[in-house]
């Protein structure tokens, strides 16, 4: 058990406490129902945009899989091909469909991506395509890193996608949405401000940490729980129409945020092709939408709802 003490500043945001709680400081309760209105440009309801995940994976550590009964097998290969069919084939198919309805993505980088596939850097920048840092790879976490560690580690992140896009990240996603106590502050720190880690709002918020916010992303409408629980093309067409429809009749007393959670060794996929490219269609059909990506999203909250972040 738990003596009872406070973590030390470099873990501020959190603090354990005498009966074995942690009590979370990284961000306050704030319902949706007490806040300043959030307007989109063009007085849209519904901001939209594409979290598309372009990762790396390693051959010798287990990792995201469709098939567990082989995972912490070395090699993998059935696990590791299908992961693998992303940036082989998969991305190359979404990138059609994005393209055709006008949509540019919001790139959740794993760094490794610029030494192993500098060919979909070179696709994304002709795209205008937003980056964000996502780790190195999706093969590793730096759950159990000091914060000399993580800092080190970061920096070398960013840095690598910076190099690579010309453009240094404003955003991240952990890995699998995993962070320590210390990463926001230390992304912060490193001149980032915003995160996609926490998934429990329609709207921006203010994180406390000085200059960092909370951007949406979502962990339901995300292709690998959706089709991981056996959904099929059509019905993700349905949540897709589902969610947009939802969110813009709660948008009266201000702007809401959809995310569309995608990894291209899922939704690029050929059998779910044309669903994508349905619910891509039926988004940029809508007449007060906003399609975005989560770098603007994050500006235009910063620029007129919070000043002082």
């Amino acid at each position: 058990m738990y003596s009872g003490f406070e973590l030390d500043t470099d873990v501020s945001f959190y603090r354990i406490g005498m009966t074995n709680t942690m009590d979370n400081e990284l961000f306050d309760y704030s319902p949706i129902t007490e806040r300043p209105t959030i307007t989109w440009p063009n007085g849209a309801s519904v901001a939209v945009y594409i979290g598309l995940n372009v990762e790396h994976f390693l051959l010798d550590r287990p990792s995201t899989s469709i098939w567990p009964g082989t995972a912490e097998l070395v090699p993998d290969a059935l696990n590791y091909g299908w992961r693998d069919y992303g940036p082989r084939v998969g991305i190359w198919r979404m990138m059609e469909s994005l393209d055709r309805h006008g949509f540019r993505a919001s790139v959740l980088l794993n760094s490794a991506v610029a030494e192993h596939y500098p060919q979909i850097i070179k696709a994304g920048l002709s795209r205008n395509w937003a980056w964000l840092a996502h780790g190195q790879t999706n093969s590793i976490l730096q759950t159990d890193m000091t914060r000399g560690e993580e800092l080190r580690f970061l920096t070398d992140v960013i840095d690598t996608i910076a190099t690579a896009t010309g453009h240094r990240p404003h955003g991240w996603m952990g890995p699998g949405l995993t962070e320590t106590f210390n990463t926001p502050a230390l992304l912060a720190e490193l001149g980032l401000n915003y995160l996609l880690d926490w998934t429990n709002d329609d709207q921006p918020y203010r994180l406390n940490v000085p200059g960092m916010i909370s951007v949406p992303y979502s962990v339901e409408l995300n292709d690998l729980m959706l089709f991981g629980r056996g959904a099929t093309g059509p019905e993700f067409l349905q949540v897709v129409k589902d969610q947009y429809e939802t969110l813009h009749a709660d948008s009266a007393p201000g702007g809401r945020v959809m995310a569309l959670a995608l990894h291209p060794f899922v939704t690029g996929q050929a059998f779910r092709a044309k669903y994508f490219d349905q619910a891509l269609e039926y988004l940029a059909a809508q007449p007060d939408i906003w399609l975005t990506t989560s770098d603007e999203i994050a500006e235009h909250y910063r620029l007129t709802v919070g000043q002082d972040v």
